[in-house]
C-alpha cells in the first residue's frame, strides 16, 4: 500500500483498471466451478427447476449416491488412474530422455532431429492416417492406441531441451567423465535430480491431458471395459441421463428420473478431484520450471 501511494495518478488508474479486469476474469472463471459444486448438493428438483444460483438448495447427496453405485464409474475411474499413470510415466521417461539427447552440443546432427520434431507440430497426417496407422499397429481395442501416440509433446520437449541447457552447466558432464561415469549414469544420477522442477511441470501437462483425454480412447476403443472416466461423463453430459442397468442398489433407480440433473455435476466434481489434488504437490516447482525452460538457450 505504501508504495502504491508513491505511484503518480496515472499508473494508480492503470492498476485500478487492471485489477478490476483481473477480477472479472477470475469471477467469470470462478462463478462456474462454485455453480458445479452447489449444484452436486442439491436435490434434483431444485437443479431442474433452476434455482441453484450461488448456494446448494435442498442439500442432498443422492447424486453421489448414484454416482458411487454406478458400475460403469468404478471402471471409468480405474482405467482413468491406469491411463494417467503409466500414460505419464512413459510421456516424462521419453521426453526427458529426447530432450537430454537433443541438448547435448556433441549430438551430430541435433538441429535437424530438432527441425523434424518441430515440423510435426504445424504439420501432420490428420485423424485417418493416425487412425490407420493405430490399426496397423494393432492397437485398436487395447490401452496402447491411449498411451503410445503422442508419447512426446514436441511442445514439452522443447521446455525440457531449454531447461537442461540452461540450468545444467556442461562442466558437470566433463566431471563426470574424469571420475568415468557413463553418459546414461550422468542422465539418471546427475541430469534427473537436477531436473524436478521441469519433470514437475511435465507431470502435470501430461497428467492433466491424459486425465481429461476422450477423442483418442473414442476413435480407438470401442470396449466399454476400457474406457475412461471421460467418456462416461460425455455419455451423461450429452444424454442427461444415467442407464438403470448400471446403478446396483434398486432403491436408487427409482431416483433416478429426479435425480439425472445432478448426477452429471456430482460425476463432474468427482472426476475433477485427482487433479486438485495433485496440483498443490507441484506447484512449488510448476513456476520456476515454465519460467526457466521457457527461456531461449
Amino acid at each position: 500500500m505504501r508504495r502504491f501511494k508513491n505511484y503518480s495518478m496515472n499508473d494508480k488508474l492503470f492498476y485500478i483498471i487492471i485489477t478490476l479486469i483481473l477480477t472479472i476474469f477470475f469471477l467469470a472463471v470462478l462463478y462456474p466451478c462454485i455453480f458445479v459444486l452447489s449444484a452436486s448438493f442439491s436435490s434434483g428438483s431444485a437443479v431442474q427447476s433452476g434455482k441453484v444460483v450461488l448456494f446448494p438448495v435442498d442439500f442432498s447427496i443422492e447424486g453421489y449416491k448414484i454416482v458411487f453405485n454406478t458400475n460403469k464409474v468404478w471402471i471409468g475411474f480405474r482405467n482413468s488412474l491406469f491411463y494417467t499413470f503409466v500414460g505419464t510415466t512413459i510421456n516424462v521417461v521419453m521426453t526427458m530422455s529426447a530432450a537430454y539427447c537433443l541438448s547435448r552440443r556433441d549430438m551430430p546432427g541435433r538441429n535437424g532431429i530438432m527441425l523434424l520434431f518441430t515440423f510435426t507440430m504445424f504439420f501432420s497426417g490428420g485423424m485417418i492416417p493416425a487412425y490407420m496407422l493405430v490399426q496397423k499397429l494393432g492397437f485398436l481395442n487395447t490401452p496402447w492406441a491411449v498411451l503410445i501416440p503422442g508419447a512426446i509433446g514436441v511442445y514439452n520437449l522443447i521446455i525440457a531441451r531449454t531447461f537442461i541447457m540452461n540450468s545444467i552447466p556442461e562442466e558437470l558432464l566433463e566431471a563426470s567423465r574424469m571420475d568415468g561415469c557413463s553418459d546414461i549414469k550422468y542422465f539418471i544420477s546427475i541430469v534427473l535430480p537436477l531436473s524436478k522442477a521441469i519433470i514437475a511441470v511435465l507431470v502435470l501437462y501430461y497428467g492433466v491431458g491424459h486425465w481429461n483425454s476422450y477423442f483418442q480412447p473414442m476413435l480407438y476403443l470401442n470396449k466399454p471395459a476400457l474406457y475412461p472416466l471421460t467418456l462416461f461423463l460425455r455419455e451423461i453430459l450429452m444424454a442427461d441421463q444415467i442407464d438403470p442397468s448400471t446403478i446396483s442398489d434398486p432403491e436408487l433407480q427409482a431416483q433416478l428420473a429426479q435425480t439425472a440433473g445432478v448426477i452429471k455435476y456430482a460425476l463432474i466434481v468427482v472426476s475433477m478431484v485427482p487433479v486438485m489434488m495433485i496440483y498443490p504437490l507441484i506447484q512449488k516447482y510448476f513456476v520456476k520450471g515454465v519460467m526457466i525452460g521457457s527461456v531461449k538457450g
